[in-house]
């Protein structure tokens, strides 16, 4: 199996040396559809890369409720924040679909985090962005407008793919209906009527596996309400 480190945006400024050294630490797994790779209270052993496939994160409240965080997409990685603090994982993650997925052991991980300045920039601006993200997710939360929250919703991944398409904003592999309603704590019927209306008004396209924002602007405007 070919491997392209190179690919992972983590990895892309190692040395060849480096690039040599982690791969042969890299143990490839392999999931089905629905599988979990990671399971919520899990210890941080290592860190995953995405290679193909997709992933979603995902989180289970007290009353059993299932909700979907966030989508992963191949060049991702994740469980770096229990390895980092050296505890359990906050948060499982569930195949989307077939995927396959690199582990690096702990001691490795840690080792570059330490020793290579290009992961070690990319690691801190993740968290960086990773805590701003956490922030604005929690401020759309407190909408209590349902629609003004699946509109906020749409920009908040659009912003996060940084995603065009001629000139266009896109959100790629947009999740389910009932996805996003777990994500924004709203039902399904909510999300498929505010998607409907902004589909009526010509501010969104609907494809096969993303959405185009054919008006930002407008959308703009109904995020930031009356």
């Amino acid at each position: 199996m070919q491997i392209h480190l190179r690919k992972i945006p983590l990895l892309a400024g190692l040395s060849n040396e480096e690039i040599v050294r982690v791969k042969q630490e890299l143990r490839i797994r392999q999931y089905g559809k629905r599988d979990i790779v990671l399971q919520k209270g899990g210890h941080g052993d290592g860190l995953l890369f995405l290679l193909s496939g997709q992933l979603q994160v995902v989180d289970v409240t007290e009353d059993g409720r299932a909700i979907g965080l966030r989508m992963l997409a191949p060049g991702d990685f994740f469980g770096e924040i229990a390895l980092i603090s050296n505890s359990t994982r906050t948060a499982s993650i569930v195949a989307m679909s077939d995927v396959l997925v690199a582990f690096l052991p702990a001691a490795v991980a840690m080792h570059l985090f330490s020793h290579s300045p290009s992961v070690a920039n990319q690691m801190l601006t993740h968290l960086a962005r990773k805590i701003q993200r956490d922030s604005e997710f929690r401020s759309l939360l407190s909408i209590h407008n349902t629609s003004r929250r699946v509109y906020t919703f749409l920009l908040l991944m659009q912003k996060e793919q940084q995603g065009e398409a001629g000139g266009l904003a896109v959100v790629d592999k947009l999740p389910t209906h009932q996805d996003i309603a777990n994500m924004i704590n709203t039902s399904r019927e909510t999300v498929t009527r505010a998607l409907a209306a902004l589909a009526q008004q010509g501010i969104v396209q609907k494809e096969a596996h993303r959405l185009i924002i054919v008006r930002p602007d407008a959308l703009q405007k109904l995020v930031q309400g009356p």
